[in-house]
């Protein structure tokens, strides 16, 4: 691997506002195999590995970041914490966990009816995304995740998502225990279906079990 591609690769990565992926590297630069453009990656993330930034890959989309254990550092004046309401944050988690999904599988999971807006939340922060419609009649909407999704909660891919027993180790099932663990546990659908509440789809203020990573 020669010099001068890790440098190309390095000195990009570092001017460019967003995360790039090895195929867009390589197109940016031109004339570099996306193979060589992988291994200045690989070997730019082993140089960075131990400094103050580092050089990660979330969704296959390559970026600079603080080192967390720095990030302290440069936390710069909080805004007003938020976090996802109980209806929201089942619904991120049976996306993470199942997708992609529609409306009515999700419904399906829950137990309870989802109000559009629980859906519209985490299409504004960025967290899911619509992915298509599925081939079936009707021809439903089905969700996923997106790498802004795995950036915020500091996941290179989907397969680094926690089990049930993992969070709870690490505590971090409460309040939310019941939500996260049903909505990991496709095969056991409730059978009534209930109403969900006026305003639970919300955004609710000050908490810090969603707040970004500073790190990013």
């Amino acid at each position: 691997m020669s010099d001068e591609v890790i440098r190309a690769v390095e000195a990009t990565l570092f001017a460019t506002e967003e995360p790039m992926s090895v195929e867009s590297l390589a197109g940016h630069l031109g004339g570099i195999e996306p193979g060589d453009v992988r291994d200045a990656l690989r070997e730019l993330a082993a140089h960075y590995d131990k400094r103050g930034i580092n050089l990660v890959e979330r969704g296959k989309r390559w970026h600079f970041e603080t080192a967390p254990d720095l990030a302290h550092l440069l936390r710069r004046e909080r805004e007003q914490a938020r976090r996802l309401s109980r209806a929201a944050t089942e619904v991120l988690a049976i996306v993470a966990y199942h997708e992609p999904v529609s409306r009515a599988e999700i419904e399906s999971i829950r137990g309870v009816q989802t109000a559009k807006g629980t859906l519209d939340v985490l299409l504004e922060a960025g967290w899911i995304k619509l992915a298509g419609r599925r081939e079936v009649p009707g021809r439903p909407v089905i969700y996923a995740t997106t790498a802004e999704f795995l950036e915020h909660f500091g996941l290179s891919s989907r397969r680094d998502l926690p089990g049930i027993d993992e969070l709870r180790a690490a505590g971090l099932l409460d309040p939310v225990d019941e939500a996260l663990e049903e909505a990991m546990r496709a095969d056991e659908t409730p059978d009534e279906v209930d109403e969900v509440e006026e305003g639970e789809d919300d955004f609710e203020p000050e908490a810090d079990e969603f707040s970004s990573n500073p790190a990013g």
